[in-house]
């Protein structure tokens, strides 16, 4: 049985008091605890030992949700609380897709958006027991000196499997950080690096406490690409921008994301795309953004034709390694595939079959 070191917990009451613990800490002494479902089977694991642990499940300003130029959703909502957030589900479809895509309902009740977006990076090499790593010398990310991945890369190539990360990116999200000296907002594209071992940008005395959508509905009728809860069914009027998230993974549950496309468009009246963009996850230690292929999608009409090469575009920067499930080189190839059911859903196709079939998942009985 794999048990947790010993560690001293703190529950905070508010952010800044949070912060104020974890400016206090010494460094690498503290990690912040929301839901645990990743931290706390790392701990038994010896991937990290942190000396304190800081709950965040006790401020309540992390679980607000609150409307009015766009949405702002607290940090430490939990997946399922945003599965049945209705704001979410009809006008951040992409969001409210990649959330009910995530694990199992179980760990959706206890996983938060704060503790998803930043998730660890994932590796065959790395997430494994202390005693199973110890045999092969540790690796890269964690007490060795090689990436087993690529024995002569500099750096570890460990996997980004977050799920909100590319559909709030597509959305154009932000986020806000808050340390003991103050806060800041940054781009959610922003935040990661590609880099297994050194993936956020976020400094170690911040905590995501927030984030930011800009609005996603405007005046005027979108014309014949207005559609689509997961269902298919016809958009209100006034819906301007649509998104989508499309997984890969070997089950239809619990399993991480070893592929996934966010695709969100704005269309114009007559049925062009006015902007786009579409990302990647888990082909990198980041979530990739497509940018040649989302600008290749300005000023046109989502034919097949365009769709398949939009497609062949987001497909050129997928780079997967072999260190997860499926063979890399398929889910190269299939990026291309992927690309394009998201992009046909934003057309108004009906997928729901194709999802089920391909993604091994049925959108319309989650609850």
């Amino acid at each position: 049985m794999m048990r947790l070191p010993f560690f001293r917990y703190v529950a905070p009451r508010t952010v800044s008091e949070a912060a104020s613990l974890l400016a206090d800490a010494e460094p690498g002494e503290a990690m912040l605890l929301a839901g645990g479902t990743d931290l706390l089977p790392n701990m038994k694991r010896r991937q990290q030992v942190p000396r304190l642990i800081i709950g965040l499940r006790k401020i309540a300003e992390m679980r607000r949700v609150e409307n009015g130029k766009g949405l702002r959703l607290g940090a430490g909502l939990t997946l399922t609380e945003i599965v049945r957030e209705a704001r979410v589900k009809t006008l951040y479809t992409g969001l409210w897709e990649a959330a009910a895509q995530i694990a199992t309902p179980h760990l959706r009740n206890m996983g938060t958006l704060g503790g998803n977006l930043c998730l660890d990076t994932r590796c065959n090499y790395y997430d494994q027991n202390y005693e199973w790593r110890k045999a092969i010398n540790f690796c890269l990310k964690k007490d060795g000196d090689i990436c087993w991945v690529a024995t002569s890369s500099p750096k570890c190539l460990a996997v980004s499997s977050t799920d909100t990360a590319p559909a709030l990116m597509a959305l154009g999200a932000r986020v806000r950080l808050v340390s003991a000296s103050g806060e800041r907002d940054v781009a959610l594209r922003d935040l990661y690096r590609n880099d297994g071992i050194d993936y956020l940008t976020r400094r170690p005395d911040e905590i995501l406490a927030e984030v930011i959508l800009d609005p996603a509905e405007g005046p005027g009728a979108p014309g014949p690409g207005a559609a689509s809860t997961p269902g298919g069914s016809n958009a209100p009027a006034n819906y301007r921008w649509k998104s989508t998230y499309w997984k890969l993974r070997r089950r239809g549950s619990f399993d991480f994301p070893v592929l996934s496309v966010a695709a969100a468009a704005r269309f114009g009246k007559g049925g062009a795309i006015e902007e786009a963009r579409i990302v990647l996850g888990s082909v990198a230690s980041k979530p990739l953004p497509a940018d040649k292929a989302a600008d290749f999608l300005a000023g046109k009409i989502l034919t097949d034709a365009v769709i398949a090469d939009a497609a062949d575009l987001a497909w050129q920067i997928a780079k997967p390694m072999d260190n997860t499930d499926f063979l890399y080189h398929w889910r190269k190839r299939v990026t291309r595939e992927f690309a394009g059911y998201a992009l046909r859903q934003l057309r108004g196709d009906d997928m729901r079959e194709t999802r089920s079939r391909i993604a091994h998942k049925d959108l319309s009985q989650i609850v």
